[in-house]
C-alpha cells in the first residue's frame, strides 16, 4: 500500500513537472519580470499600503497578457521575431529599433545591479542571524557574494541551452511560488480589506507614485514582450501552436499576478496591521513568520535567492538575444557575442554592490527605468499584429481595444515614474 502511494506520488510530480516544461517559454517570462524586483515592491508596498495598490498589479498583469498574446501571435504566424520585425518592416526601422534596443538593455542592466545587491545582502544578512558576531554592513562579504552568485550564473550561461536554462527556470519559479503563497493562506488579509484593493484609489503619502511606477516596471516589462518570439522559436513552436501560445501566454500572466499578489497580500496580512514597514533586507522576511517563525529567515531566503536567479539569468541574456535578433532574427546562445555580452552584463551586476547603497532602495527605482522603454514596445507591435501578412489572424477589436489601453497605461505610467524620480532627486 505504501509503495503503490508513493508511486502515485511519483507519478503526481513527473506530470507536474512535464506540465511547467510545456509552458516553459511562459516562465522565462515570468523569470523577466517577478524577481527580487517583484518582492521587494510587492513587499514594501503590502506593509506600507495594505492591499490598497492592488489594483494597478491587476491592471499591469492584464495589460501584459494582451501583449504577450500578441507578440507571441505574431511570431508564430509570420515566423519572425520582434526586433528584427521593427528594423525590416518600419519605415525609419533601424533607428526605432536600436532605439528599443537600448532602452531595454539599459533598464535590465539597471534591474540586475539592483537585484544582486539585494540577494547579496540577503545572503550576508541571514549569515549574520547565524553568526551574530559577524559585522552588520559587511560591505567587503556582500560584494564577494555577489561576485560568486555572479560568477555561478555565467558558468551556467557559458554550457547552457534553451531546454537548460528552461529546466532551471521551471524549478526556481515553482519554488518561489511555493514559498509566498504558502505564506499568503497563512496571513490573508480580511476578504474587506483585499475587497477595497480592487477599486481604484491613490493613498496620499509621499513615494506611492514611484511605487506604482515599479509595480509596472516590475510587472509589465518591456523585455518580456519582445524577446518572446524568440522563446517561441527556441522553443520551436510554429503556426500550429497558436492554441498552446494562447495558453502559455495567459498561464505566464496569471502566475505574474499569483506570485506577486501573494508577496503582497502576505506583507498586508503579517506587517501592515501592525504598522511596520520595510527598511532593510531582513524586514522583509518578516511577512513570512507567521508561517515559518524563526525559520522566516531561512524561508525567505530560498525564496529570495530563487526570485533573483530566476531574473538574473534571462537579464543577462537579454542584449546578446536582442542583438543577435537584430542580426539574424534568432536566439544564438553559444557565441562569443553571446558569452561577451553577458560577461558585460555581470560587471553592470556589480555596480550596486561595489556602490555599497540601500538594496530595497535601489531596487525599486532601478525597477522603474523599465517603464520608459514600454510605450515603444507597445507602439510597435499595434503596428504588427496588424499588418495584411497576419491574414485572418490580425488583431480583431478586442485585441485592439486592449492594445489601445495598454498604450495609454503604458504612457501614463512612464509620465508618473519621470516626475517621481524628479522628486526623489530634489
Amino acid at each position: 500500500m505504501v509503495d503503490n502511494s508513493s508511486s502515485k506520488l511519483v507519478v503526481g510530480l513527473k506530470q507536474l513537472w512535464l506540465w511547467l516544461l510545456l509552458i516553459g517559454p511562459g516562465l522565462i517570462c515570468v523569470g523577466y519580470t517577478i524577481g527580487t524586483g517583484s518582492v521587494t515592491s510587492m513587499s514594501k508596498a503590502g506593509a506600507q499600503f495594505g492591499s490598497q495598490l492592488l489594483w494597478v498589479l491587476i491592471l499591469s498583469c492584464f495589460f501584459s497578457w494582451v501583449l504577450l498574446e500578441a507578440y507571441g501571435r505574431y511570431a508564430l504566424v509570420t515566423g519572425d521575431t520582434a526586433i528584427h520585425s521593427f528594423k525590416m518592416k518600419f519605415k525609419g526601422g533601424r533607428f526605432f529599433t536600436i532605439l528599443v534596443m537600448v532602452g531595454v538593455v539599459l533598464g535590465q542592466w539597471c534591474c540586475l545591479s539592483g537585484l544582486i545587491g539585494l540577494t547579496s545582502s540577503a545572503v550576508y544578512e541571514t549569515f549574520r542571524v547565524v553568526v551574530p558576531s559577524l559585522a552588520p554592513g559587511g560591505y567587503v562579504p556582500i560584494l564577494i557574494t555577489a561576485v560568486i552568485l555572479l560568477i555561478g550564473l555565467y558558468i551556467v550561461l557559458w554550457v547552457g541551452t534553451y531546454s537548460f536554462f528552461e529546466k532551471i527556470l521551471v524549478f526556481f519559479v515553482t519554488i518561489l511560488a511555493f514559498s509566498f503563497v504558502v505564506s499568503m493562506c497563512i496571513v490573508l488579509p480580511p476578504v474587506k480589506e483585499i475587497a477595497s484593493g480592487l477599486i481604484p484609489s491613490v493613498p496620499k503619502v509621499e513615494g506611492v507614485y514611484l511605487m506604482m511606477a515599479a509595480f509596472v516596471g516590475t510587472t509589465m516589462a518591456a523585455p518580456t514582450f519582445v524577446v518572446r518570439p524568440l522563446l517561441l522559436k527556441g522553443k520551436g513552436w510554429g503556426k500550429e501552436h497558436l492554441k498552446e501560445q494562447q495558453r502559455d501566454s495567459f498561464m505566464s500572466a496569471f502566475m505574474m499576478f499569483v506570485v506577486s499578489g501573494s508577496v503582497m497580500l502576505c506583507a498586508a496580512g503579517a506587517l501592515h496591521a501592525e504598522g511596520r514597514t520595510i527598511e532593510n533586507v531582513l524586514d522583509m522576511a518578516n511577512s513570512l513568520r507567521p508561517i515559518a517563525g524563526k525559520f522566516a529567515t531561512t524561508i525567505f531566503l530560498t525564496g529570495i535567492l530563487s526570485a533573483g536567479l530566476s531574473s538574473a539569468l534571462p537579464i543577462m541574456m537579454v542584449a546578446p538575444l536582442l542583438v543577435s535578433d537584430y542580426r539574424k532574427g534568432k536566439m544564438v546562445t553559444r557565441s562569443v557575442l553571446f558569452r561577451s555580452l553577458t560577461a558585460l552584463a555581470c560587471l553592470m551586476g556589480l555596480i550596486v554592490p561595489v556602490l555599497g547603497v540601500n538594496p530595497i532602495v535601489a531596487q525599486i527605482v532601478t525597477q522603474v527605468s523599465q517603464v520608459f522603454v514600454l510605450p515603444l514596445v507597445v507602439g510597435g507591435i499595434i503596428v504588427l499584429i496588424n499588418r495584411k501578412e497576419m491574414g485572418r489572424h490580425r488583431a480583431g477589436i478586442v485585441l485592439n481595444i486592449g492594445l489601445s489601453l495598454s498604450f495609454l497605461f503604458a504612457l501614463i505610467m512612464s509620465y508618473i515614474a519621470l516626475i517621481s524620480l524628479f522628486d526623489l532627486c530634489r
